[in-house]
């Protein structure tokens, strides 16, 4: 998503899959105000609203490793598998993906059917 060079401008972060739209405060690996964190992936973060403690943050989402697409940290929208991949990457490479996450994801979409 576009970050403005204003800092009074909020910053939102919108999931392409699900439509999930919230402000962010902080794009990339290391959220401010944390002490020696270190994400695994650039991230678009927010602060904790529930806590008062400025040390605590929630990941929102990040892109596709393959496609580039901005997607929510959602089990519906995407999976982190050593990289963050959306579900329509995922569908489209399972075969790439080792045979237990396969078989989590077969699981998970066997269950979705039955409701």
């Amino acid at each position: 998503m576009e970050e403005s060079a204003t800092e009074n401008t909020p910053k939102t972060f919108k999931c392409q899959l699900c439509g999930l739209s919230t402000p962010f405060t902080y794009y990339g690996q290391k959220p401010p105000n944390t002490r020696a964190i270190v994400l695994l992936e650039e991230c678009f973060v927010t602060r904790d609203p529930f806590s008062p403690d400025k040390e605590k943050f929630l990941v929102l989402g990040s892109t596709c490793s393959l496609c580039g697409m901005c997607v929510c940290v959602g089990s519906d929208c995407s999976l982190f598998y050593t990289k963050r991949f959306c579900m329509q990457c995922v569908s489209k490479h399972l075969d790439q993906f080792p045979r237990q996450i396969q078989a989590e994801l077969a699981k998970k979409s066997s269950k979705t059917a039955a409701v």
